[in-house]
């Protein structure tokens, strides 16, 4: 019974999250916003002026509407004194891709293919790699959770008058560009079509599964721009693409229905750290304004209270694998057919994990200053839950060996000072950085869903 009850009590909240979203999905979609100095900051405004912030010496104020002249070049206006080095495209170490198979469409599945075509969609839907049941209603229509095609963004300065230090965001870095995606925004919209270090890339965020990865939105040289369908698999984000109408999982990257079925998108290393952690990394970055185009009360979270670690997920069809709880957070490796899981409550009791996984040997970095997105109902309010990385433990072709001590990260070789985004703050290695691994920050349930049986760290 209690189960039942705690069932109905996740289904309901969730149900409340998407009709607030489709609430806001009144408006037309092509509604521009005016300024943002209105009821969108209210919650950020409010819950900002209640959370200390040593560094802060004023107090925060709003953002102002955006030009378009003030997009990504504002990333550029002053000197950097500590040259960053960033991810280029072509020297990552990505996740393994996964051979995929098509299956035929069966009779049963006909007569979704065609309530879906009467819906409005042009999917192929005889080309496939899953059974189509396994797709479930979000309870919004296509784009009823309206992506990001045309971001805008604002200086740090700009940032920090609505941004608070300890608020998640989505770090990404790119031949030379850094850019940071705050997840009070992307909770909205989840789906951000961006060009970066001109290079075209999808930045996505699932809140029911916290699932935030980056994509390179150009397979075999053709680009393609992506919404969301309203749909779900395994409680995650089904995404489209406008170019062929077929659909992706987010949490693989892989086409799963329609004209690109089989193809694989290539994963890009991204972080959730701080909004604090990702300014002192990249103080020539751009941030992602809230100027949106859209009328949303950015700060809230709809999702209140969400991942709560004994919840039990919404939507979800599967069944659950037990060793650990279905909402507890991990951050997830996959490298040569190997997938490790490292529990955030293991990593809390070291901070630093060395590993090995599909032969390659990784560090796993984990800090505190990093609040929850999916907690109260007021982002900035939430509890500590930390940020995250993953890095080959190696600068300048010379192993660094990382450990916590008085609350920093330092390499045991030079006493270096290194921060979660893989940085060398200061000390003899200050401006070097650690090469990214393409890596997860997931609800357990949702990782295990489409990674079955994969090894799960433990300390000791």
């Amino acid at each position: 019974m209690r189960f039942m009850t705690r069932r109905r009590a996740l289904a309901m909240a969730a149900g409340a999250a998407a009709s607030a979203i489709a609430a806001c999905n009144g408006q037309s979609a092509s509604e521009p916003v005016a300024g943002e100095g209105t009821a969108t900051q209210t919650a950020t405004s409010a819950a900002k002026a209640s959370t200390p912030e040593p560094a802060k010496t004023q107090p925060p104020a709003t953002e102002a509407s955006t030009p378009e002249s003030e997009r990504a070049p504002t990333q550029k206006a002053d000197a950097d004194p500590t040259p960053r080095p960033t991810t280029k495209v072509v020297a990552q170490v990505t996740a393994t891709p996964s051979a995929v198979e098509l299956v035929p469409l069966s009779s049963a599945e006909r007569g979704l293919a065609d309530q879906w075509n009467r819906e409005g969609w042009t999917t192929a839907f005889s080309k496939k790699t899953i059974d189509l049941h396994e797709v479930l209603s979000g309870g919004v229509t296509r784009n009823g959770i309206p992506p990001i095609r045309d971001p805008r963004f604002v200086s740090l300065e700009r940032g920090d008058r609505v941004y608070n230090d300890l608020e998640p965001v989505i770090a990404f870095d790119l031949n030379g560009e850094a850019r940071a995606y705050p997840l009070q925004v992307l909770t909205w919209h989840e789906i951000v079509n961006d060009e970066v270090g001109g290079e075209p890339v999808l930045i996505t965020f699932c809140p029911l599964c916290n699932t935030a990865l980056s994509f390179l939105r150009q397979v075999d040289g053709r680009i393609f721009t992506f919404g969301t369908t309203g749909k779900l698999r395994a409680s995650n984000l089904i995404m489209w693409d406008e170019e062929t109408e077929s659909w992706w999982q987010q949490v693989t990257g892989d086409a799963i229905a329609g004209e690109m079925a089989g193809s694989e998108l290539t994963f890009l290393p991204s972080a959730i750290v701080s909004w604090g952690d990702f300014k002192s990394t990249f103080p020539t970055g751009a941030v992602l304004s809230q100027n949106t185009g859209y009328n949303r009360p950015y700060g809230r979270n709809p999702y209140s209270g969400y991942d709560s670690i004994e919840d039990t997920p919404f939507l979800f069809d599967r069944k659950l694998d037990e060793r650990l709880k279905p909402v507890e957070r991990v951050v997830t490796v996959s490298i040569g057919g190997s997938d490790a899981a490292y529990p955030y409550l293991e990593l809390e009791k070291q901070s630093v994990v060395s590993d090995t996984v599909g032969g390659r040997e990784i560090v796993a970095l984990w800090g505190p200053g990093t609040v929850s997105a999916m907690d109260s109902s007021i982002i900035v309010e939430s509890r500590d839950v930390g940020g995250t990385g993953v890095f080959v433990p190696l600068a300048d072709g010379k192993r660094v060996t990382l450990k916590w001590m008085d609350g920093r990260f330092v390499d045991e070789e030079t006493g270096s000072e290194w921060n979660v985004l893989g940085f060398a703050m200061a000390g003899p290695l200050e401006g070097k950085r650690l090469e990214p691994v393409v890596h997860g920050d997931h609800f357990w349930f949702s990782w295990a869903a489409f990674r079955p049986e994969p090894r799960i760290f433990r300390v000791g």
